[in-house]
């Protein structure tokens, strides 16, 4: 087995409670309401600049030059289209500008998780996190991608699927799985205790964040 599904399995249902919330299924089938998308947009926005420093970190920290080009292509796409999306959805939403919004709780927790990590942890930690990020978000785009309804003016709905479903999507998440699965093979037990850890506190703040998308907080 993969050190890659071990960690998965050691989520255990969370895992499935992640990648099935009914977020995902209400977007794929654009039933969702602005209220609740905006609030996810909103806050995922926020995430951006310390995800970007997340995989930054790990292009800097990866072992050799071929485990650095995919990387630096992802990022390319992170920082133009997925950014571009972003701006587009939260201007059509009626949130382009949202300054004063304050952080929730749970982005807080995810930022704070990712920029402690860059900072304080191994590659083997930084790709942990980054995993579940992307390899979370792969499963659940691939499975409503079949149901994902497109209209003229419900791009905000059906672009957010595709950018987290397809070909090129599902070659980033084997990249990054390799690159933790090829730590898996170098690291010392009390390191692979560390990298579980991570793994399991990004699950966590996965659901607290789309949960937070239906909660009442401000």
């Amino acid at each position: 087995m993969r050190y890659t599904d071990t960690l998965r399995e050691a989520a255990g249902e969370q895992w499935t409670r992640v990648t099935h919330h009914k977020f995902t299924d209400k977007l794929a089938e654009s039933t969702i309401s602005k209220e609740v998308l905006s609030k996810y947009l909103i806050q995922d926005h926020r995430f951006l600049d310390a995800f970007v420093c997340l995989l930054s970190s790990i292009i800097a920290k990866a072992r050799c030059l071929s485990d650095r080009i995919e990387g630096c292509q992802f990022l390319a796409l992170i920082t133009g289209k997925e950014n571009t999306y972003f701006e587009r959805s939260l201007k059509k939403l009626g949130w382009e500008k949202n300054d004063h919004v304050p952080d929730a709780d749970c982005t807080k927790a995810f930022v704070g998780l990712m920029r402690d990590v860059v900072e304080n942890g191994t590659l083997a930690e930084m790709l942990a996190v980054i995993v579940v990020c992307e390899w979370s978000y792969l499963s659940w785009g691939e499975r409503v991608l079949s149901k994902t309804v497109r209209k003229d003016d419900n791009f905000e709905c059906y672009e957010w699927v595709d950018l987290h479903s397809g070909e090129y999507f599902a070659s980033v998440i084997e990249y990054l799985r390799g690159l933790l699965d090829k730590e898996g093979t170098l690291i010392d037990e009390d390191e692979k205790i560390k990298v579980k850890k991570r793994f399991l506190q990004a699950v966590q703040c996965e659901e607290d964040f789309f949960d937070y998308a239906y909660s009442t907080e401000e």
